[in-house]
């Protein structure tokens, strides 16, 4: 038997050996995620608001985690497959009580329905104001427990990842059920609010140590299940709401020009910028492409194109149905993406060239 300090030296090695490793496995850059449900890792699980932004009931997270964790999707969301990439561990929700322990190496959160706008789906969802709000908590929590220096080193190395905007111009058609309503802005109105309001966030969190931001820009939001079933039935069964996507396009020319501007106007500032639009474009109208079955009907929902939001049977219409093999579908349910599609962007974010001025998310972690 070896001697008593020789057991007390080893013993020692080995906890020093284990934190050393524990410290490089993440000693990567932080990531915090702000935006709506294609990031909401299921803060919305708890706060006082309606299944119409929930998901935590099944069919929701069946193929990945096996149960429903209200992520919206079958599985995983993008940020989930960043984290993978980055070597990081999954991060919980914010709002869940654990997260605390998780802030060295960020925190999510994004919730579903959440737009930059104040009123977008006001008081049942976590806007994007609450969100920053939010992060200064963490902020302020990092520098008690790790000090200023070593709190500022995590938040200036840190990723800060957006999904907003799609709620603030859907949700005047989700609201009224049609496609005939009266705005309160025009087109051009509506996207500088909606951007000023990113700008200021963006701004914030720079003032905070934030450099290395990456976005995605808007889907074709007219041509979402969700929103195709606003159409007539009769005479444009396979169209898109040609308003609506007239909307995101707008918002991504003017989002391309606001990043080109911030990083003359904010010092190292860093952005990745990608185009989550003309990939989901191409999936929808090209299926087969990618190696999907299904482009344009949902895999969980009813009605045409499965576009009534009903997947789960915990909404207001409760019929439903749900395929048997979600990696067939672009689709998950009426508004959102399968863990494929998810996967795939997630990928495409990491490792596709950037073009010149911008970065991808793997550079932005190194």
């Amino acid at each position: 038997m070896a001697p008593p300090f020789l057991l007390c030296f080893f013993f020692t090695f080995f906890l020093l050996a284990s934190r050393s490793i524990e410290s490089r496995k993440h000693a990567t850059a932080a990531l915090f995620v702000f935006g709506d449900s294609f990031f909401d890792p299921g803060n919305n699980n708890y706060i006082n608001t309606t299944t119409l932004d929930q998901s935590n009931f099944p069919p929701y997270g069946e193929t990945f985690f096996r149960f429903p964790t209200g992520r919206f999707s079958d599985g995983r969301i993008i940020p989930d497959f960043i984290l993978k990439y980055a070597k990081l561990p999954l991060i919980p929700p914010y709002m869940e009580p654990d997260s605390r322990r998780y802030y060295k190496i960020g925190a999510n959160f994004a919730s579903a329905g959440a737009g930059a706008l104040v009123e977008t789906f006001q008081g049942s969802v976590i806007g994007l104001q609450t969100q920053l709000s939010n992060h200064k908590k963490v902020v302020n929590r990092l520098r008690k427990i790790y000090g200023n220096i070593e709190a500022s080193d995590t938040l200036s190395k840190a990723v800060y990842l957006f999904s907003i905007g799609t709620n603030d111009y859907a949700s005047p058609y989700l609201i009224t059920n049609s496609t005939n309503f009266t705005s309160s802005y025009s087109n051009s109105l509506l996207v500088k609010i909606v951007l000023g309001n990113l700008t200021t966030a963006i701004k914030e969190l720079h003032k905070r140590g934030g450099r290395k931001f990456g976005f995605l820009n808007l889907g074709p939001l007219g041509c979402i299940p969700g929103m195709r079933i606003l159409l007539n039935p009769l005479s444009e069964s396979v169209g898109c709401v040609k308003e609506a996507s007239l909307l995101a396009k707008l918002h991504n020319q003017e989002l391309a020009k606001l990043l080109k501007r911030l990083t003359k106007q904010l010092h190292g500032f860093k952005y990745s910028l990608y185009d989550f639009s003309s990939n989901i474009k191409h999936r929808i109208k090209h299926p087969s492409i990618y190696g999907y079955k299904e482009g344009k009907v949902a895999c969980c929902g009813t009605g045409r194109f499965r576009g009534t939001f009903s997947c789960g049977g915990r909404r207001p219409v409760k019929e439903f149905e749900v395929c048997e093999n979600p990696k067939e579908y672009v689709f998950w349910d009426s508004y959102h993406f399968t863990e494929r599609v998810y996967e795939e962007m997630a990928h495409e974010m990491w490792n596709k060239e950037a073009s010149r001025g911008t970065y991808n998310l793997k550079a932005l972690f190194q």
